[in-house]
């Protein structure tokens, strides 16, 4: 498998399992397995996007610059400060964002590469490739504040086991 698949396949999953996690946090559940292949996924997505060939910086560098940041952010809010305090809601804002960014990008992708999308906004500055970024940007900023609504630290869904073993 070439590099170029092994990074698209590998986006494709941090993109499957960032909607997972993203369901998960609008029900006020954490969904440890799944946030740890999103996390993983999306990380590798970013750094192999350095590795594909590029004669000069590109958008994808710099978008992949910042979505490395916003995931080491999650990264500590989730597993160093284990979402305790201001981390929750850190954690909410960064994922979302580092989800929002990889999606970001497929659309970018998206009509680089299907003939249809393509025809559509040839040069990406056309009105449909505008439209269709400010839907996703809104739409990820809506499910970004439900998320925060519904991710509070006390309906935080707890496995039964873990909740007795928290009451001990």
């Amino acid at each position: 498998m070439t590099l170029l698949m092994s990074h698209v396949l590998i986006s494709l999953v941090g993109i499957a399992s960032g909607a997972v996690v993203l369901i998960g946090l609008l029900h006020g559940r954490r969904l440890d397995g799944w946030t740890g292949l999103f996390l993983a996924t999306t990380v590798l997505t970013s750094a192999t996007g350095y590795l594909l060939p590029a004669d000069h910086i590109l958008p994808s560098h710099i978008v992949g610059a910042i979505s490395l940041v916003v995931l080491a952010i999650a990264i500590v809010a989730r597993y160093r400060q284990r979402l305790a305090g201001s981390w929750r809601w850190i954690y909410v804002v960064s994922a979302v964002a580092a989800l929002y960014l990889n999606v970001f990008v497929g659309v970018v992708q998206a009509f680089l590469k299907v003939p249809v999308l393509k025809a559509a906004a040839p040069t990406q500055s056309e009105p449909a490739f505008a439209a269709a970024q400010f839907v996703m940007l809104v739409l990820f900023i809506a499910l970004g504040a439900v998320a925060l609504v519904r991710f509070r630290a006390e309906s935080v869904h707890v496995r039964p086991a873990a909740r007795v073993a928290s009451q001990l």
